[in-house]
C-alpha cells in the first residue's frame, strides 16, 4: 500500500509545489496522474520513488520493490552498437537479479523475444518502450511506476504498450502508478484518476471524472464522447 498524508513540498524558500496532498493506493490498484504541465506531477513522482523528501507530510510506502520506467531514455546513446539483450544483461548484471532465464522470459512477457540480437537503435518508438518495461520488470516488481508510457508513438503501439500495462496490472498484480497525458487511455485502463492542478490534487473515478472534474471546474465539454 502507498499512502500519502498531508504532504507538501517546496524547494527551497520557495512556494510549495505540491499542497497537503492525500490518498491511498491499495495492492493491485491502476492509477493514472493527470494534469497540466507544471502541476505537480512529476514532483509527487519524484517524492513517491524516495528521490525528494517531503517538506511536510508523509509518504508511507509498503511495496517491497519499485520498478520505474521513464519518459525518455536521454542517457542512452541510440547509436551505440549494443542489442537488446545486451541492454538487459548489464541492468540484470548490475541489480544482481538471479535467474538464467531471466532475459528470455522477460521479452517474452513483452513479446519481444525475436528482437533480442536486434540493436537497440533500430527498434521503433513503440518497442524501445516495450524493451524497457521489460528491463523494469526483470526485478518482479510490486509496484510499476511509468511517465507518459505512450509518448511520442503510433496508435497501433500505443494500444499494444497500454494492453501490456494492463496485463501486468491484472494479471501479474503489479500495482501501477501512471503520469498521463492521453486522457483516453486514463479513463479506460485505469481504476483510479488523480488529477492535479496547481500543486492540489483530486482523486476520482474514471467513470465519474468527465461530470465530476473536467465538465464542474474546466467547462471542458467535447471529452462527453469519450
Amino acid at each position: 500500500m502507498l499512502q500519502i498524508k498531508n504532504l507538501s513540498f517546496s524547494y527551497g524558500n520557495t512556494p510549495y509545489i505540491l499542497n497537503n496532498l492525500n490518498f491511498e493506493l491499495s495492492d493491485g490498484k491502476y492509477i493514472s496522474i493527470l494534469g497540466e504541465n507544471g502541476s505537480g506531477k512529476s514532483t509527487l513522482i519524484k517524492l513517491i520513488l524516495g528521490l525528494l523528501t517531503p517538506t511536510k507530510g508523509t509518504i508511507q510506502n509498503t511495496f517491497q520493490q519499485t520498478a520505474y520506467v521513464s519518459q525518455r531514455f536521454e542517457s542512452l546513446n541510440k547509436q551505440f552498437p549494443i542489442t537488446v539483450k545486451e541492454v538487459l544483461t548489464c541492468y540484470q548484471k548490475a541489480r544482481h537479479l538471479p535467474g538464467s532465464n531471466l532475459i528470455a522470459e522477460s521479452l517474452a512477457l513483452v513479446n519481444m523475444q525475436e528482437y533480442a540480437d536486434a540493436l537497440i537503435g533500430t527498434l521503433s518508438g513503440g518497442q524501445f518502450q516495450k524493451i524497457f518495461i521489460a528491463r523494469a520488470v526483470m526485478g518482479n516488481p510490486d509496484l510499476l511506476v511509468l511517465d507518459e508510457p505512450s509518448n511520442g508513438i503510433d496508435i497501433k503501439s500505443q494500444n499494444e504498450i497500454y494492453q501490456l500495462i494492463r496485463s501486468l496490472n491484472r494479471e501479474k498484480h503489479i500495482t501501477v502508478i501512471c503520469v498521463e497525458h492521453n486522457l483516453k487511455a486514463a479513463i479506460r485502463n485505469s481504476h483510479l484518476l488523480y488529477h492535479m492542478s496547481n500543486g492540489i490534487g483530486h482523486m476520482c473515478n474514471p467513470k465519474n471524472y468527465i461530470n465530476e472534474y473536467l465538465m464542474e471546474n474546466t467547462g471542458v465539454e467535447e471529452y462527453v464522447s469519450i
